[in-house]
């Protein structure tokens, strides 16, 4: 096992490869009473085209979600309760691009290890069990699709995408579900659970070594087939449409403004793309900024108002969104601001607070051993070094930030989505 020193995030690391190719990164925090483990495959709920021993499949959208709420039945019952009983808060979630399995305890933390690692590794389905779970699931997304800021954020993404299945919700349709069976999942799990197309994450007091060793006594000792992921065809620079309205049940309109941004490459040019794209939004529509000021001050925007950088392999986004009575106009306004900063550049002094301020909560949120674990997942997924990010934040310049602005926030790149007052059309 190497032990890694991460100076400027003041982080050690313990990381070994298991021979079945499962990688262990466990952080080690004797000072602390509780204990954090995270389990993550990288399947998530873009991946519905795959090939496997030379097979392509086609699968329902929303089956890695389905699969995540199946994955805690086992032979003797539940996993969740089986957790809870031994004093642990376990849960679970899949996005895009992964899913994680998670607890945190203060007690009996190798046995609630190793019941993590057995039920996420060992499948367990039922015709009957997967049949009752699509009328639990079916209202589960009615209940989302009735939601206007979840309507407005999916309608946006299939505004700036025209092919990429991250136009897709992760939870699928009533419909896609329908098609899902047991073997759908387990074919899935096939594809996907294998450990050497996952991560173990753990952090707490905890010795590295014995978390190997459970990892070692509970998985598979050999590594199997990984499958292939296909996305669709290439995506152009621009969005697929501009504006796209729907009418639903609110007081005023909501809306989502995004900007279709360059695919991120793998390893540190992919975290430093997420930085830059952070900052970008910061120096932009931060609550800092004279734009934010003006937008707040001519009622446009209100407290509510949020916005962020997000990729997933094949894609890449700035989104920013809220309440407004006039969300064309925050449009024509951030894209104005955009052309200014293009001409006369950021504002030094605001680059410098910028900067500090985003350096400075990522590093607070180091403390949290949820981060720690979830950050350093998503990154080797992603194929680059969590706790470097000091080191390549460090060199970044603010005229790579004004580059970006001026290559992505113009009209081409740009969707609307809004959701106004009014009836839903049926």
């Amino acid at each position: 096992m190497e032990k890694l020193e991460f100076a400027r995030a003041r982080e050690t690391m313990a990381h070994e490869k298991l021979e079945n190719g499962l990688h262990v990164f466990v952080f080690p925090k004797p000072e602390f009473q509780k204990g954090y483990a995270f389990f993550a495959t990288n399947y998530g709920g873009m991946d519905m085209r795959f090939r496997l021993d030379g097979e392509w499949h086609d699968t329902p959208a929303g089956v890695a979600h389905y699969l995540e709420h199946k994955m805690f039945d086992t032979k003797e019952g539940n996993a969740l309760q089986q957790l809870a009983a031994n004093g642990a808060s376990p849960n679970a979630f899949t996005s895009n691009a992964i899913t994680g399995y998670y607890f945190e305890s203060t007690e009996k933390f190798e046995e609630n290890l190793k019941i993590l690692l057995s039920f996420v590794s060992v499948p367990y389905f039922t015709k009957e069990s997967v049949d009752k779970e699509q009328g639990i699931i079916g209202q589960e997304i009615g209940m989302i699709e009735d939601d206007p800021d979840w309507k407005v954020f999916t309608n946006l993404m299939s505004a700036l995408y025209r092919h990429h299945p991250i136009r897709v919700s992760v939870a699928g349709s009533v419909e896609s579900i329908s098609h899902i069976t047991a073997e759908t999942l387990y074919a899935c799990h096939k594809a996907f659970y294998d450990p050497a197309n996952m991560v173990l994450c753990v952090a707490g007091n905890v010795d590295p070594a014995r978390i190997c060793a459970a990892a070692r006594e509970i998985l598979p000792t050999q590594a199997g087939p990984i499958a292939e992921k296909d996305y669709g065809p290439a995506e152009p620079e621009t969005a697929a449409e501009h504006l796209k309205e729907e009418r639903m049940a609110v007081s005023s309109p909501i809306f989502q403004l995004g900007y279709k941004g360059d695919a991120p490459e793998r390893g540190e040019k992919g975290m430093r793309q997420q930085l830059l794209g952070e900052l970008a939004c910061e120096v932009l529509l931060g609550n800092s900024t004279p734009l934010y000021a003006r937008l707040y001050r001519e009622g446009l925007i209100n407290r509510n108002f949020s916005y962020g950088y997000d990729d997933a392999p094949g894609c890449a986004f700035l989104a920013a969104g809220g309440e407004s009575r006039d969300p064309e106009a925050v449009r024509d306004a951030v894209e104005a601001e955009a052309r200014r900063i293009d001409r006369e550049g950021v504002d030094p002094a605001l680059w410098e607070r910028v900067k500090k301020g985003v350096y400075g909560g990522k590093m607070r949120g180091l403390n949290s051993f949820e981060n720690l674990c979830i950050g350093q997942a998503q990154s080797f997924f992603g194929g680059w070094d969590f706790l470097r990010f000091p080191e390549v934040f460090a060199g970044i310049r603010k005229s790579e930030v004004e580059a970006l602005i001026a290559r992505w926030v113009v009209p081409e790149r740009t969707a609307l989505s809004v959701v106004r007052p009014g009836e839903a059309q049926a």
